[in-house]
């Protein structure tokens, strides 16, 4: 990568994935007393918001969008965004898994982005799956919305509360620290 983009002084590696996140509930464990069965609403409509999120473990610098739905066109506005996020000079790394709208033709990266995608079914190697993780777990999960309006806020909240510092512990991993010795 060093060799095909001379001119940056450094190489950061970021991660990208999107996250559904609805009013189809999600349920988690909760603490209780020992024999009892809390009980939970679990809402059961049908919208959704899309969360468009693209983490440097390195940094924890992120860029997040919100959206009705997942397309080229988002993705697109996404890598501006990200594009944005990236030190100035420098060249992204940009690793992503292969969903239809990532390898579009219609997919415009930006001159300091450069799209890397992951083998197909391999979301362990992408560390953004751990931020939804996180988020449900922590933020979104045993919530009843009242509607759309409700749900995009919640959402973009939910990914307000995460820090440079908590990202950086939620995508940290060996190999990537390692990557970045290099």
């Amino acid at each position: 990568m060093k060799a095909a983009h001379p001119e940056a002084p450094a190489i950061e590696w970021w991660f990208q994935d999107e996250a559904r996140i609805g009013q189809q509930g999600t349920l988690t464990s909760i603490w209780a007393e020992t024999g009892s069965r809390p009980t939970q609403i679990l809402q059961t409509e049908y919208q959704w918001v899309y969360l468009y999120a693209a983490v440097n473990p390195a940094t924890g610098a992120s860029s997040a969008m919100l959206a009705p739905t997942v397309n080229t066109a988002y993705m697109n506005e996404h890598l501006k965004f990200i594009s944005r996020q990236v030190k100035p000079g420098a060249h992204a790394v940009l690793v992503l898994d292969q969903a239809g709208w990532h390898v579009a033709k219609a997919l415009v990266a930006p001159a300091n982005v450069t799209l890397l995608h992951l083998p197909p079914y391999s979301p362990e190697l992408n560390p953004v799956e751990r931020v939804w993780a996180y988020l449900r777990s922590h933020y979104l999960s045993n919530r009843v919305y009242k509607d759309y309006d409700a749900l995009f806020d919640d959402a973009g909240k939910a990914w307000n509360k995460l820090d440079e510092e908590r990202l950086k512990s939620i995508c940290h991993t060996g190999w990537i620290e390692r990557a970045n010795q290099l």
